[in-house]
Formats: structure tokens, sequence, C-alpha cells
């Protein structure tokens, strides 16, 4: 079954090959799209991005249900149909991923075939533009942490992992990640926060974009290392305190637009994120969304969580 498999992939190799998409369906299939991929039970939100490369040629990147934007060398394509090739990240051991796809109708849809062979639906549509306001009508603040239990929030698996102590909000295991029970579009977000040596963490802006942390102290600045967009957008410089101390995050999220202050140092400064992390809640980037504590990797503790949403 395996070895029939690959050799229906070489054929259809050898056709797109012959039959390229035309001039106007590349430029159709060109732009961003989030993608719902069905994987392991349940709809994994995933991302797409497609671009023009020198003559006729389409490049790309792709977000699967976990792991960073990872780069697509080439998108092949015939007739309505593209596929491309990519290798694993953090997916179990076995072959490349391969994503084929079918653009219908202002839609794309098809099959990814998984490191194990196996062969997962998906659907996408195009993403949004989302609209940004330069300044904003804020409301008022409001403490999304109350400093005594966990009052509106809710865990997104059933694992006792997030606790109160002294005014703490403390994640002691990798278990369940914790989300808001409010959704929030455009806002702003102060989070006071720490974590012990080698750990890693993070903040997800409306459910859907990781803001990153993680113990990276002395290390150059990286998109996956503090403070950045996990696998999209890289600080201007390192800012992260040794494990242990207190650090701050201050947020600004309008759009798809992006400030960050880091321990007082403004590391991104009004800059577009491309689209949805690994990881993310869910793919709908047009709609409200929740704020999710990263809590399936290390430990992390809060002491400050406030928010200030948009009228």
């Amino acid at each position: 079954m395996k070895n029939s498999f690959i050799s229906r992939t070489l054929l259809l190799l050898v056709i797109v090959c012959a039959f390229p998409l035309s001039a106007q369906k590349q430029h159709d299939l060109e732009g961003r799209w989030d993608l719902e991929i069905q994987f392991m039970g349940k709809t994994a939100p995933s991302w797409l991005e497609v671009r023009h490369s020198g003559h006729n040629t389409l490049v790309g990147r792709f977000v699967f249900a976990f792991g960073s934007a990872r780069p697509i060398a080439e998108i092949k394509t015939y007739g309505d149909k593209f596929m491309f090739q990519i290798p694993r990240q953090w997916e179990p051991e076995g072959s490349d991923m391969i994503l084929h796809g079918e653009l219908k109708d202002g839609t794309i849809a098809g099959t990814l075939v998984y490191t194990d062979g196996s062969i997962i639906p998906w659907k996408g549509k195009p993403a949004p533009k989302l609209t940004y306001t330069e300044k904003p009508d804020w409301g008022k603040p409001i403490s999304l942490f109350n400093g005594d239990d966990l009052n509106g929030w809710h865990l997104d698996a059933e694992k006792d992992n997030w606790s109160v102590e002294n005014g703490i909000l403390k994640n002691a295991i990798g278990g369940a990640n914790l989300i808001s029970d409010q959704k929030f579009t455009d806002f702003k977000l102060v989070a006071e926060f720490r974590y012990p040596k080698g750990s890693n963490s993070g903040i997800y802006l409306r459910g859907r974009y990781e803001v990153q942390i993680a113990d990276n102290h002395g290390l150059e600045a990286s998109d996956i290392y503090f403070g950045g967009i996990y696998g999209f957008l890289e600080p201007n410089e390192n800012v992260a305190k040794p494990a242990g101390e207190w650090q701050r995050y201050e947020i600004e999220l309008v759009g798809n637009r992006v400030t960050i202050m880091a321990n007082g140092k403004l590391i991104i400064k009004n800059q577009t994120i491309p689209g949805i992390t690994g990881g993310a809640l869910d793919s709908a980037e047009g709609e409200a969304g929740p704020i999710m504590l990263q809590g399936d990797h290390g430990p992390v503790e809060f002491r400050k969580f406030q928010i200030t949403p948009a009228k």
C-alpha cells in the first residue's frame, strides 16, 4: 500500500511539472490562508502563505498544528490543484509531509500526508484583512486574575496543573492550557511573570498568536525566544532577565499589529503578525478570542494579568 502511494505521488509530481497553474490561477492562490486540519480526532488550526518568487514560481510558509512557521521551497501547481512537500519539525520520525490542495470558488481544500503515511483532510479560506486603528478608544482596565482563584478562566484538558497560592497564579508542571472566559478584539495587556531555569511557556493573544515566554537570558534575540511572536516576529533585542526574577510584558494588539514592551524596553513596534502560530485555539482570525496561557510546556507563575479592551 505504501509503495503504491509513493508511485501515485511521483506520478502526480510529473503531472504538476507538465501542467503548471495559469498566471491567473497562481494569482488567486497567492495570499494567506487560515486552515483547519482534521488531526488526531479533532480540528487542528493551521496556516498557509503562498507568494510569488521570480518567474512563475510559488513559495511560501506553513504552520501546522504545532511548531513554528516553516518555509516552503516550492509550491507545485497543475490545473486548479497544487502541492508541496515539507520536512518534519516536531512530528514523529517518518517521511516528509506532503500537502495536496485544490483551489475552488475562492477556497482551498485537500489532504495532508502525515509523517506516518496517514492521510488527513483539511480545508482553508482566505485570512481576513483585519482593521487597524491608529488610536483606539480604550475602555477601562480589567484584572483577569483576581489573586484568589481561577474564576474567569477554564482549562482545555482535564489536568490539575494550575493553582493560586499567596496571590500568585501557578502552573506547576506541564499539563493543560489556561483560557480566559472573556474574549477580546483589540486590547492592551500587562502581565508580570517569572519562571524557573530552563522553563518555556507563552501567552496566546486572542488564543492565536503566541508571545514567547522562555528562559533565554543572555542569548541573541530570536522569534522563538523571549518576547518573540513565535516563529514570526523577532524582537530587536533580547531583554530577558535571569530565571527566577519577575518580568513584565506590556502588549498592544490592534487588528493584527502588535507592539511589545518587555522589562521596560520597546522590543517590537507596530509589526504585523502574518498568521496564527502553532498551538493556536482556532484559525478564525476575524473573530474575537480569549487569552490563553500555555500550560502544556514548563512551569510559570503570574502575579499580575490586566487587560484594557478597546470599546
